[in-house]
Protein backbone atom coordinates (compact mmCIF):
# COMPACT_ATOMS: atom_id res chain seq x y z
CA UNK A 1 0.00 0.00 0.00
CA UNK A 2 1.45 3.39 -0.93
CA UNK A 3 2.37 6.03 2.07
CA UNK A 4 -0.36 8.41 2.86
CA UNK A 5 1.98 11.46 4.41
CA UNK A 6 2.67 13.78 2.12
CA UNK A 7 6.62 14.59 1.86
CA UNK A 8 7.52 17.80 3.07
CA UNK A 9 10.10 19.62 0.65
CA UNK A 10 12.95 22.04 1.63
CA UNK A 11 14.33 24.45 -0.72
CA UNK A 12 17.04 27.05 -1.00
CA UNK A 13 18.20 28.52 -4.37
CA UNK A 14 22.37 27.78 -5.40
CA UNK A 15 23.87 30.75 -7.96
CA UNK A 16 25.95 29.10 -10.48
CA UNK A 17 27.20 29.69 -13.16
CA UNK A 18 25.83 28.46 -16.59
CA UNK A 19 24.59 29.30 -19.68
CA UNK A 20 20.88 30.62 -20.44
CA UNK A 21 18.60 27.73 -21.15
CA UNK A 22 18.83 26.25 -24.34
CA UNK A 23 20.93 29.69 -25.94
CA UNK A 24 23.68 28.00 -27.66
CA UNK A 25 26.64 30.15 -28.75
CA UNK A 26 27.47 30.95 -32.87
CA UNK A 27 30.37 29.39 -34.40
CA UNK A 28 32.32 30.37 -37.72
CA UNK A 29 32.81 27.02 -39.13
CA UNK A 30 32.43 25.57 -42.92
CA UNK A 31 29.24 23.41 -41.71
CA UNK A 32 26.19 24.17 -43.16
CA UNK A 33 25.01 22.73 -39.96
CA UNK A 34 26.56 21.73 -36.53
CA UNK A 35 26.17 21.59 -33.06
CA UNK A 36 28.44 20.90 -30.20
CA UNK A 37 26.58 19.28 -27.24
CA UNK A 38 27.15 18.98 -23.94
CA UNK A 39 26.31 15.05 -23.07
CA UNK A 40 26.68 16.05 -19.11
CA UNK A 41 23.93 18.42 -19.24
CA UNK A 42 21.88 17.30 -22.48
CA UNK A 43 22.17 21.41 -23.76
CA UNK A 44 23.84 22.88 -26.57
CA UNK A 45 26.94 24.70 -26.40
CA UNK A 46 27.64 26.25 -29.71
CA UNK A 47 24.85 25.87 -32.71
CA UNK A 48 24.03 26.82 -36.26
CA UNK A 49 21.61 25.14 -38.24
CA UNK A 50 20.93 23.09 -35.53
CA UNK A 51 17.05 21.91 -36.51
CA UNK A 52 17.40 21.63 -40.91
CA UNK A 53 16.84 19.16 -42.14
CA UNK A 54 19.85 17.52 -44.39
CA UNK A 55 21.77 14.31 -45.77
CA UNK A 56 23.68 12.66 -43.04
CA UNK A 57 25.88 10.24 -45.03
CA UNK A 58 27.74 6.87 -43.18
CA UNK A 59 26.95 8.88 -39.66
CA UNK A 60 23.85 7.19 -40.71
CA UNK A 61 25.50 3.77 -39.30
CA UNK A 62 26.31 5.10 -35.71
CA UNK A 63 22.20 3.78 -35.17
CA UNK A 64 22.77 0.56 -37.81
CA UNK A 65 25.83 -0.32 -35.43
CA UNK A 66 23.81 0.48 -32.28
CA UNK A 67 20.98 -2.06 -33.15
CA UNK A 68 23.46 -4.17 -33.78
CA UNK A 69 25.13 -4.12 -30.65
CA UNK A 70 22.56 -4.15 -28.49
CA UNK A 71 21.45 -7.49 -30.01
CA UNK A 72 24.88 -8.88 -29.61
CA UNK A 73 24.14 -8.64 -25.90
CA UNK A 74 22.26 -11.64 -26.32
CA UNK A 75 22.94 -13.35 -29.60
CA UNK A 76 25.81 -12.58 -31.12
CA UNK A 77 24.64 -15.08 -34.38
CA UNK A 78 26.60 -15.92 -37.41
CA UNK A 79 25.33 -13.99 -40.41
CA UNK A 80 26.56 -15.77 -44.08
CA UNK A 81 27.27 -12.96 -46.63
CA UNK A 82 24.92 -13.21 -49.35
CA UNK A 83 24.20 -11.49 -52.53
CA UNK A 84 21.60 -9.82 -51.53
CA UNK A 85 24.01 -7.82 -48.79
CA UNK A 86 26.58 -6.74 -51.32
CA UNK A 87 26.32 -2.83 -51.84
CA UNK A 88 28.09 0.30 -53.86
CA UNK A 89 30.26 2.39 -52.47
CA UNK A 90 32.70 2.42 -49.24
CA UNK A 91 33.49 -1.31 -48.27
CA UNK A 92 34.74 -4.60 -45.98
CA UNK A 93 35.05 -6.15 -48.89
CA UNK A 94 32.98 -9.02 -47.97
CA UNK A 95 32.48 -12.21 -49.99
CA UNK A 96 29.66 -14.16 -51.03
CA UNK A 97 29.38 -17.43 -48.62
CA UNK A 98 31.87 -15.76 -46.37
CA UNK A 99 30.63 -16.09 -42.23
CA UNK A 100 31.43 -13.58 -39.71
CA UNK A 101 29.52 -12.70 -36.05
CA UNK A 102 27.35 -9.66 -35.64
CA UNK A 103 29.74 -8.18 -33.42
CA UNK A 104 32.76 -8.30 -36.04
CA UNK A 105 30.61 -6.88 -38.77
CA UNK A 106 30.02 -3.75 -36.46
CA UNK A 107 33.40 -3.62 -36.35
CA UNK A 108 33.94 -3.10 -40.03
CA UNK A 109 30.42 -0.85 -40.29
CA UNK A 110 32.29 1.55 -37.90
CA UNK A 111 36.16 1.47 -39.09
CA UNK A 112 35.84 0.45 -42.60
CA UNK A 113 31.65 2.45 -42.92
CA UNK A 114 30.89 -0.91 -44.79
CA UNK A 115 27.68 -0.41 -46.61
CA UNK A 116 28.30 -4.56 -47.08
CA UNK A 117 28.36 -4.52 -43.52
CA UNK A 118 25.02 -2.44 -43.01
CA UNK A 119 23.19 -4.26 -45.12
CA UNK A 120 24.30 -8.02 -44.08
CA UNK A 121 23.58 -6.20 -40.74
CA UNK A 122 20.25 -5.38 -41.20
CA UNK A 123 18.94 -8.23 -43.51
CA UNK A 124 20.47 -10.97 -41.03
CA UNK A 125 18.51 -8.70 -38.07
CA UNK A 126 15.15 -8.06 -39.97
CA UNK A 127 14.99 -10.50 -43.54
CA UNK A 128 15.35 -6.84 -45.34
CA UNK A 129 16.71 -3.35 -45.13
CA UNK A 130 13.42 -2.03 -45.27
CA UNK A 131 12.28 -3.91 -41.95
CA UNK A 132 15.55 -2.65 -40.38
CA UNK A 133 14.87 1.13 -41.06
CA UNK A 134 11.29 0.71 -39.54
CA UNK A 135 13.25 -0.51 -36.93
CA UNK A 136 16.12 2.29 -37.28
CA UNK A 137 13.23 5.08 -36.97
CA UNK A 138 11.06 3.39 -34.01
CA UNK A 139 14.49 3.87 -31.93
CA UNK A 140 14.99 7.27 -33.23
CA UNK A 141 11.76 8.16 -32.02
CA UNK A 142 12.15 6.59 -28.79
CA UNK A 143 15.45 9.09 -27.92
CA UNK A 144 14.09 12.43 -29.28
CA UNK A 145 15.16 11.91 -32.45
CA UNK A 146 11.98 14.06 -34.21
CA UNK A 147 13.04 15.18 -37.55
CA UNK A 148 15.31 12.33 -38.36
CA UNK A 149 14.22 9.76 -40.74
CA UNK A 150 15.97 6.41 -42.15
CA UNK A 151 15.53 4.62 -45.35
CA UNK A 152 18.59 2.84 -45.78
CA UNK A 153 20.84 1.49 -43.05
CA UNK A 154 24.20 2.40 -45.10
CA UNK A 155 23.77 5.98 -45.74
CA UNK A 156 23.66 6.13 -49.36
CA UNK A 157 21.70 8.98 -50.72
CA UNK A 158 17.88 9.07 -51.04
CA UNK A 159 15.26 12.05 -50.71
CA UNK A 160 13.87 10.39 -47.80
CA UNK A 161 17.12 9.78 -45.59
CA UNK A 162 17.56 12.66 -43.68
CA UNK A 163 18.29 13.79 -40.28
CA UNK A 164 19.70 17.22 -38.44
CA UNK A 165 22.51 18.44 -36.69
CA UNK A 166 20.86 18.16 -33.11
CA UNK A 167 19.51 14.88 -33.61
CA UNK A 168 22.64 12.93 -34.59
CA UNK A 169 23.69 14.32 -31.16
CA UNK A 170 21.21 12.50 -29.51
CA UNK A 171 22.03 9.63 -30.85
CA UNK A 172 25.87 9.30 -30.62
CA UNK A 173 25.53 10.66 -26.86
CA UNK A 174 22.88 7.33 -26.71
CA UNK A 175 25.77 5.21 -28.44
CA UNK A 176 28.36 6.33 -26.41
CA UNK A 177 26.55 4.93 -23.13
CA UNK A 178 27.23 1.40 -25.12
CA UNK A 179 30.14 0.07 -24.22
CA UNK A 180 30.56 -2.46 -26.89
CA UNK A 181 30.17 0.53 -29.22
CA UNK A 182 32.24 3.38 -27.38
CA UNK A 183 35.32 0.69 -27.52
CA UNK A 184 35.06 0.18 -31.08
CA UNK A 185 35.27 3.71 -31.62
CA UNK A 186 38.02 4.73 -29.86
CA UNK A 187 40.15 2.57 -32.04
CA UNK A 188 42.46 3.65 -34.57
CA UNK A 189 43.18 0.01 -36.21
CA UNK A 190 40.90 -2.61 -35.25
CA UNK A 191 41.23 -6.68 -35.99
CA UNK A 192 38.01 -8.22 -37.49
CA UNK A 193 37.71 -12.43 -37.23
CA UNK A 194 35.82 -14.47 -39.73
CA UNK A 195 34.36 -17.40 -38.60
CA UNK A 196 36.56 -19.59 -41.30
CA UNK A 197 38.19 -23.11 -40.07
CA UNK A 198 41.45 -21.03 -39.64
CA UNK A 199 39.81 -17.66 -38.20
CA UNK A 200 41.11 -15.69 -40.91
CA UNK A 201 41.81 -12.26 -39.15
CA UNK A 202 41.71 -8.71 -41.15
CA UNK A 203 42.84 -5.16 -40.17
CA UNK A 204 40.74 -2.43 -40.60
CA UNK A 205 41.67 1.68 -40.35
CA UNK A 206 39.30 4.10 -38.71
CA UNK A 207 38.72 7.08 -40.79
CA UNK A 208 38.13 9.05 -38.04
CA UNK A 209 41.47 11.17 -38.28
CA UNK A 210 40.68 13.35 -34.95
CA UNK A 211 41.72 10.50 -32.88
CA UNK A 212 44.96 10.99 -33.30
CA UNK A 213 44.77 14.88 -34.27
CA UNK A 214 42.75 15.76 -31.11
CA UNK A 215 44.04 14.30 -28.23
CA UNK A 216 40.92 14.78 -26.47
CA UNK A 217 38.68 12.67 -29.18
CA UNK A 218 37.56 9.02 -27.90
CA UNK A 219 35.11 8.19 -31.18
CA UNK A 220 33.10 8.90 -34.27
CA UNK A 221 32.11 8.37 -37.32
CA UNK A 222 32.59 9.82 -40.63
CA UNK A 223 30.38 9.99 -43.67
CA UNK A 224 30.49 11.27 -47.63
CA UNK A 225 28.52 11.55 -50.59
CA UNK A 226 28.17 13.84 -53.20
CA UNK A 227 24.31 14.67 -52.41
CA UNK A 228 25.96 15.54 -48.45
CA UNK A 229 29.19 16.50 -48.78
CA UNK A 230 31.35 15.96 -45.42
CA UNK A 231 29.49 14.87 -42.20
CA UNK A 232 31.70 14.22 -39.04
CA UNK A 233 30.20 13.36 -35.86
CA UNK A 234 32.28 12.71 -32.64
CA UNK A 235 32.64 12.71 -29.17
CA UNK A 236 35.74 14.37 -26.47
CA UNK A 237 36.59 14.54 -23.04
CA UNK A 238 38.13 16.52 -21.18
CA UNK A 239 38.20 17.47 -16.93
CA UNK A 240 34.88 15.79 -16.77
CA UNK A 241 33.44 17.05 -19.19
CA UNK A 242 31.72 14.74 -22.42
CA UNK A 243 31.16 17.14 -25.62
CA UNK A 244 29.56 15.85 -28.99
CA UNK A 245 30.46 17.42 -32.30
CA UNK A 246 28.27 16.87 -35.56
CA UNK A 247 29.14 18.91 -38.70
CA UNK A 248 26.81 18.48 -41.76
CA UNK A 249 28.17 19.37 -45.13
CA UNK A 250 31.54 21.04 -43.97
CA UNK A 251 34.55 21.31 -46.47
CA UNK A 252 36.42 21.89 -43.72
CA UNK A 253 35.36 19.24 -40.83
CA UNK A 254 38.42 18.28 -39.14
CA UNK A 255 39.39 22.25 -38.12
CA UNK A 256 35.18 23.01 -37.75
CA UNK A 257 35.38 20.34 -34.73
CA UNK A 258 38.45 21.07 -33.10
CA UNK A 259 37.98 24.72 -32.86
CA UNK A 260 34.48 23.54 -31.61
CA UNK A 261 36.01 21.51 -28.89
CA UNK A 262 38.29 23.86 -28.38
CA UNK A 263 35.68 26.24 -27.79
CA UNK A 264 33.32 24.48 -25.33
CA UNK A 265 36.60 22.89 -23.19
CA UNK A 266 37.50 26.92 -22.55
CA UNK A 267 34.34 28.10 -21.66
CA UNK A 268 32.94 24.87 -19.86
CA UNK A 269 33.51 23.70 -16.28
CA UNK A 270 32.80 20.71 -14.67
CA UNK A 271 31.63 21.13 -10.65
CA UNK A 272 30.34 18.63 -8.04
CA UNK A 273 26.85 19.45 -5.36
CA UNK A 274 28.05 17.64 -2.27
CA UNK A 275 24.72 16.62 -0.08
CA UNK A 276 26.50 13.40 0.39
CA UNK A 277 27.31 15.23 4.60
CA UNK A 278 23.54 16.66 4.94
CA UNK A 279 22.92 14.76 7.82
CA UNK A 280 19.12 14.64 8.08
CA UNK A 281 17.79 13.16 11.15
CA UNK A 282 14.64 10.92 10.64
CA UNK A 283 12.09 10.14 13.27
CA UNK A 284 11.81 6.02 13.51
CA UNK A 285 8.76 4.49 14.96
CA UNK A 286 8.94 1.33 16.82
CA UNK A 287 12.88 1.20 15.95
CA UNK A 288 15.51 0.79 19.01
CA UNK A 289 16.44 4.46 18.22
CA UNK A 290 13.98 7.22 17.73
CA UNK A 291 15.73 8.25 14.24
CA UNK A 292 18.02 7.54 11.88
CA UNK A 293 20.16 9.99 9.67
CA UNK A 294 20.00 10.44 6.38
CA UNK A 295 22.46 11.99 3.34
CA UNK A 296 22.59 11.93 -0.57
CA UNK A 297 23.19 8.54 -1.87
CA UNK A 298 25.81 10.29 -4.08
CA UNK A 299 27.12 13.15 -5.22
CA UNK A 300 25.57 15.58 -8.24
CA UNK A 301 27.75 16.51 -10.76
CA UNK A 302 26.67 19.48 -13.41
CA UNK A 303 28.79 21.57 -15.55
CA UNK A 304 28.47 25.21 -16.10
CA UNK A 305 29.37 27.73 -18.44
CA UNK A 306 31.72 30.70 -17.01
CA UNK A 307 30.24 33.31 -19.64
CA UNK A 308 26.85 32.93 -18.40
CA UNK A 309 24.30 33.02 -14.83
CA UNK A 310 21.72 30.39 -13.94
CA UNK A 311 19.51 29.65 -10.77
CA UNK A 312 19.53 25.62 -9.37
CA UNK A 313 17.16 24.85 -6.91
CA UNK A 314 17.13 22.09 -4.72
CA UNK A 315 14.42 20.56 -2.47
CA UNK A 316 14.51 17.70 0.24
CA UNK A 317 11.51 15.19 -0.21
CA UNK A 318 11.07 12.77 3.23
CA UNK A 319 8.20 11.90 4.49
CA UNK A 320 7.20 13.09 8.14
CA UNK A 321 8.15 9.70 10.02
CA UNK A 322 9.51 6.44 8.80
CA UNK A 323 8.58 2.83 10.64
CA UNK A 324 11.27 0.15 11.97
CA UNK A 325 13.24 -1.63 10.65
CA UNK A 326 15.43 0.44 8.20
CA UNK A 327 18.31 -0.76 6.94
CA UNK A 328 21.89 0.96 6.06
CA UNK A 329 21.44 2.21 2.54
CA UNK A 330 17.37 2.04 2.35
CA UNK A 331 15.83 4.78 0.27
CA UNK A 332 13.73 7.18 2.02
CA UNK A 333 13.84 10.13 0.53
CA UNK A 334 15.58 12.05 -2.40
CA UNK A 335 17.09 15.20 -3.74
CA UNK A 336 15.12 17.01 -6.40
CA UNK A 337 17.49 19.51 -8.51
CA UNK A 338 16.27 22.01 -11.06
CA UNK A 339 17.96 24.30 -13.33
CA UNK A 340 15.85 27.13 -14.18
CA UNK A 341 12.60 25.36 -12.39
CA UNK A 342 13.04 22.56 -14.77
CA UNK A 343 14.04 19.26 -13.46
CA UNK A 344 17.56 18.66 -13.95
CA UNK A 345 18.50 15.53 -11.47
CA UNK A 346 17.06 13.34 -8.64
CA UNK A 347 19.22 11.74 -6.26
CA UNK A 348 18.02 9.41 -3.12
CA UNK A 349 18.53 10.38 -0.02
CA UNK A 350 19.71 6.74 1.85
CA UNK A 351 19.51 5.68 5.11
CA UNK A 352 23.42 6.21 7.18
CA UNK A 353 22.79 3.28 9.66
CA UNK A 354 20.38 0.26 10.28
CA UNK A 355 17.43 1.00 13.28
CA UNK A 356 16.68 -2.75 14.40
CA UNK A 357 12.97 -3.07 15.52
CA UNK A 358 12.40 -2.68 19.18
CA UNK A 359 10.36 -5.88 19.36
CA UNK A 360 9.10 -4.55 22.90
CA UNK A 361 7.25 -1.57 21.13
CA UNK A 362 6.51 -3.67 17.76
CA UNK A 363 2.76 -4.48 18.92
CA UNK A 364 1.92 -1.20 19.86
CA UNK A 365 3.03 0.76 16.79
CA UNK A 366 1.99 -2.48 14.10
CA UNK A 367 -1.50 -1.72 16.20
CA UNK A 368 -1.37 2.36 15.32
CA UNK A 369 0.05 1.37 11.80
CA UNK A 370 -2.41 -1.10 11.30
CA UNK A 371 -5.32 1.77 12.54
CA UNK A 372 -3.53 4.71 10.67
CA UNK A 373 -3.99 2.45 6.73
CA UNK A 374 -7.28 1.29 7.72
CA UNK A 375 -8.72 4.95 8.00
CA UNK A 376 -6.89 5.90 4.84
CA UNK A 377 -8.11 2.61 3.27
CA UNK A 378 -11.97 3.50 4.33
CA UNK A 379 -11.23 7.34 2.85
CA UNK A 380 -10.36 5.37 -0.42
Amino acid sequence: MARSVLCIALAFVLIVCVPEAHAAGKTDVSAQACVLFCANTGELVLEKNSDKIMPMASTTKIMTALLALEKCSTDDETVEFTYDMISEGSSMYLKVGEKIRLSELVKGLLAASGNDAANAIAISMCGSTEKFCKLMNSRARSIGMNNTNFVTPSGLDDENHYSTAYDMALLMNCAMQNEAFRDIVSQQDIEVTFEEAEKQKAIYHNHNRLLSEYEYCIGGKTGFTKKSGRCLVTCAEKDGITLIAVTLNAPDDWNDQKAMYDYGFENLRACCQDDTNVNISLPVAGGEQNHVTVNAECKMPYVYNINGVDVIDREYFLPHFVYAPVKKGDALGKIVYYKNGKLFREVPLVAESTVPLDTQKESIFENIKNWFFGIFKGMN
